[in-house]
């Protein structure tokens, strides 16, 4: 199954909250190995939510100082 670049998000989005099915996981690895875009999306989402962990921690850090 060909995922569209709309399932491709929302699903990158959901492997975040869970762990994808195994067909998931290689639709998704299938999409990303050809659509530049989603790959892009991917590395965006990647970054997003190392920011919000270094957020995280910094305001934890703040709160015990």
């Amino acid at each position: 199954m060909i995922l569209s670049c709309k399932e491709t998000t929302r699903l990158l989005s959901q492997g975040e909250d869970r762990r994808l099915a195994f067909g998931e996981r290689v639709a998704l690895r299938v999409h990303l190995a050809i659509c530049n875009g989603c790959r892009n999306v991917n590395t965006q989402f990647k970054f997003l939510r190392l920011a919000m962990k270094n957020l995280a921690r910094d305001g934890e850090e703040e709160k015990s100082a």
